[in-house]
């Protein structure tokens, strides 16, 4: 047993003993109740349970959950599915999911939104040419898999909301 400290959305929790082996995946959807990251394969390979790393200097990454074990994220800041709307109201990358109907299932949609995510903060910071849009929209969602293939619907929404504000996204070159 090990003393677990973790902020998730905002919110610390611990420090709350947990078995040394358990999983983050499992200290959220068991202990904590959050079960919008989703147990997929329990291989790290389809990133249905990624979610999202605050890093101290301000950029942020994906994580899977269901492998690693939930004292790796052990004084870390990590964000999921749950963190995304506030005050009731979804998110811009949330809304344009539903407009595109970038879902079937549903079950890989966190680990999609949330490598979205990371990609228009990641954008914000250091913009990108409209040239390479669709190249670095494609490599950011690359590793995710979804088992109804809503690969296209997934790019075209992550594309709608950078282009729907391109002075914020995109770099004039």
């Amino acid at each position: 047993m090990t003393m677990l400290t973790v902020t998730i959305n905002g919110r610390a929790y611990g420090p709350r003993e947990v078995r040394d082996e358990l999983s983050m995946n499992d200290f959220l959807r068991e202990y904590l109740g959050m079960t919008g990251t989703k147990f997929g394969c329990g291989a790290a390979q389809c990133l249905s349970c990624a979610v999202i790393i605050d890093n101290p200097d301000g950029t942020s990454h994906t994580m899977p959950t269901c492998v690693v074990s939930a004292m790796n994220f052990n004084g870390k800041a990590i964000r999921t599915i749950e963190g995304h709307a506030k005050d009731g109201e979804l998110s811009v990358l949330q809304k344009a999911f539903i407009n595109h109907f970038a879902f079937q299932c549903g079950y890989c949609t966190p680990g999609f939104v949330n490598e979205g995510q990371v990609l228009l903060e990641r954008l914000a910071k250091k913009p990108v040419a409209r040239v390479d849009l669709e190249k670095t929209i494609a490599e950011a969602l690359d590793g995710h898999l979804c088992r109804c293939t809503g690969y296209i619907k997934y790019h075209e929404a992550v594309r709608d909301v950078i282009l729907a504000d391109p002075g914020r996204y995109l770099s004039r070159d």
